[in-house]
């Protein structure tokens, strides 16, 4: 029994991997696939570019019934409004809807968009009821054409990862290729509506995808690019939000825009923690969730009563702060009224954007820091219109910590590239601050009070890092065949086996098999009998310069705990096992060696080695 003193061991869950039948439904990556893939988010894309509009002039038409009793599709703003008291009575006309399209339709229209696209990625395989796309939309326009202080954006990425998520629903695609196809059509929403490709793609890879892989960024950039042409074929030319000409900054100037940015990075933090306290107070109130849209609507009524700027979409704001014109005290009113609109609306659980207040509420707070700035400092020559810039993206950079999104939008939506570095400065301040003090963001906080965990880093697989070489087992102890039954379960009455397999070794050194403790166990089996005559044929190997993953492929195909290795050279060297003990093992050592603290270089050391070497010189000088 002297083969058996070091069992090596193995699973004693057999079928661990039976479940998943990762090898069986492994999903077809293949470049005709991401040709089907890539097509239908381009449809996608195209349906939702109409969409886009069809909301926007929608918004339109309800704002100009909602205040001015006209039937019109044009732009007007409602802050033109002549209703006087009346226009109090608008928005919480609105919230009454909204709250009964939510009862009745479905309560996924309430929120802002975005967290629930990512619920539904993380938790639902990407799955969305197909009436989203037609009720969200809806709910959303009511809600802003009624005086609701949100942005369209929220509303049509929400409305576009529905429409994908159908798609992926119709067709018969994996979970996966559905989510690329839910991200295609958010983002592609998002870009029709602004026109920034770019920043659009960011979106997806850090809202939604959660990787960054050619099989997901080949058909969100088509998607996107899709949506951008719509954009420019549905909507007016040029950039979103046009401002004066920015000049490159000095480095001093680009100090202080860097400033800017940690400042609306503390305003981020508090921003948020603030919609969520409102959001928990609206949840004890002592009435049913469907009224709580209409009395977020009263205080949106009240407010826009006396500041008529902070009702509707407000992009005309957006433009307002960034041509540099407006004057300090207009700044601090619209700062302070559309963020308590707008806090107490979005609490109450309404359908909206959070995108177009985050960006006017931080634009707002970065022209009040560089006037200031300005009046202590005048030499620094600081650009009122570029702190409104860099106070927007650092806002929502801080808010939903989608660092380059941030920045690409306020570079596309403007076409002031001359912003770039002042972007850098100000959205890594935000960023960083979010990072330090903040748990969780305005996209995840939601969520994550309901248990879903999001990613927040996009490492390599390491199953696609390590091979099999660096892993196996070269000195396994394999059972003899020529044990008997009897010798091999008298070993185990002294040594409790811990597995369920074990493999067999002939004396030329080859794997003959496996036996299993059922097999060695059944109260039939003659004990007089070799091992051999119960050890079944193991057919499954893989070679040593193959991947983890295709090793726990093969396992998961045959139901097997272990394989054998042969090299890569020579297909009958058998050069050791694997098992799937093995490969947590290699989690585990990699997780440490990676975070493990160390100095690989020690200056006390270097230091000796010099005055060595300088000793040895002289000595060698005087001989």
């Amino acid at each position: 029994m002297n083969n058996t003193k070091n069992i090596i061991p193995i699973s004693p869950a057999l079928g661990i991997f039976g479940k998943f039948k990762i090898g069986k439904n492994k999903e077809k990556s293949s470049k005709k696939r991401l040709l089907f893939i890539s097509v239908l988010s381009v449809g996608v894309a195209m349906g939702i570019s109409l969409i886009a509009k069809f909301l926007v002039s929608l918004i339109n038409l309800v704002t100009n019934i909602s205040f001015y009793q006209r039937f019109e599709f044009g732009f007007h703003s409602p802050a033109d409004n002549h209703l006087g008291l009346m226009v109090i009575i608008i928005p919480v006309i609105g919230g009454v809807i909204v709250g009964l399209m939510a009862l009745y339709g479905s309560k996924a229209i309430r929120g802002h968009g975005i967290p629930e696209a990512m619920e539904q990625v993380l938790t639902n395989q990407s799955k969305i009821k197909p009436s989203i796309a037609i009720l969200k939309p809806v709910s959303s326009a009511i809600a802003i054409g009624t005086g609701g202080p949100f942005g369209a954006e929220g509303p049509i990425i929400a409305t576009g990862g529905a429409l994908g998520s159908t798609l992926g629903q119709l067709f018969t695609v994996s979970s996966n290729e559905r989510k690329i196809i839910l991200a295609a059509g958010a983002t592609a929403g998002m870009s029709a509506i602004f026109g920034t490709p770019l920043a659009a793609v960011f979106l997806a890879i850090e809202l939604l995808l959660f990787e960054f892989s050619p099989r997901s960024i080949i058909p969100v950039a088509l998607a996107c690019i899709t949506g951008a042409a719509g954009h420019h074929l549905l909507f007016e030319a040029g950039p979103v939000f046009p401002m004066p000409t920015l000049l490159a900054p000095s480095n001093a100037a680009l100090g202080m825009y860097s400033l800017i940015g940690i400042v609306v990075g503390f305003a981020s933090l508090a921003l948020t923690k603030i919609v969520y306290f409102i959001e928990d107070a609206f949840e004890k109130i002592p009435i049913h969730w469907m009224w709580w849209p209409a009395i977020g609507g009263l205080a949106v009524g009240i407010v826009g009563y006396f500041a008529p700027h902070t009702l509707g979409v407000g992009y005309d704001n957006i433009i307002s702060l960034l041509s540099g014109q407006l004057s300090i005290s207009v700044i601090l009113s619209l700062c302070i009224f559309k963020f308590i609109s707008w806090a107490i609306a979005l609490g109450s659980g309404t359908s909206g954007g959070t995108l177009a207040p985050l960006m006017t509420i931080g634009g707002a707070s970065g022209a009040i820091i560089g006037y200031l700035l300005h009046s202590l400092f005048p030499g620094l020559d600081i650009s009122i219109s570029m702190s409104a810039l860099v106070g927007m993206s650092a806002m929502f950079a801080g808010a939903s910590r989608a660092y380059l999104t941030s920045i690409l939008f306020a570079l596309e939506s403007t076409h002031q590239f001359n912003g770039l570095l002042p972007l850098l400065g100000a959205c890594s301040g935000a960023y960083l601050i979010s990072v330090f003090f903040m748990k969780n963001t305005i996209m995840t906080e939601k969520i994550a009070r309901r248990g879903v965990h999001t990613p927040d880093s996009y490492e390599p697989d390491l199953l696609l890092k390590l091979r099999v070489s660096e892993v196996m087992d070269r000195n396994p102890v394999f059972i003899s065949p020529s044990n008997t039954i009897a010798q091999v379960r008298r070993y185990f009455e002294k040594n409790p086996p811990q597995e369920n397999q074990y493999a067999v070794k002939g004396p030329n050194g080859d794997c003959l098999g496996t036996v299993s403790m059922l097999d060695l166990l059944q109260p039939s089996a003659n004990t007089e009998k070799e091992i051999m005559a119960i050890t079944k044929p193991a057919h499954t190997h893989i070679k040593n310069n193959d991947y983890l993953k295709k090793a726990l492929e093969i396992m998961a195909q045959g139901e097997k705990d272990f394989l054998m290795v042969f090299s890569s050279r020579d297909e009958n060297a058998f050069e050791g096992l694997l098992s799937y003990k093995d490969v947590v093992k290699a989690y585990h050592i990699n997780h440490e060696k990676e975070s493990k603290i160390g100095r690989n270089l020690s200056l006390d050391r270097q230091a000796k080695k010099i005055i060595v070497r300088g000793k040895k010189m002289m000595a060698d000088k005087r001989i």
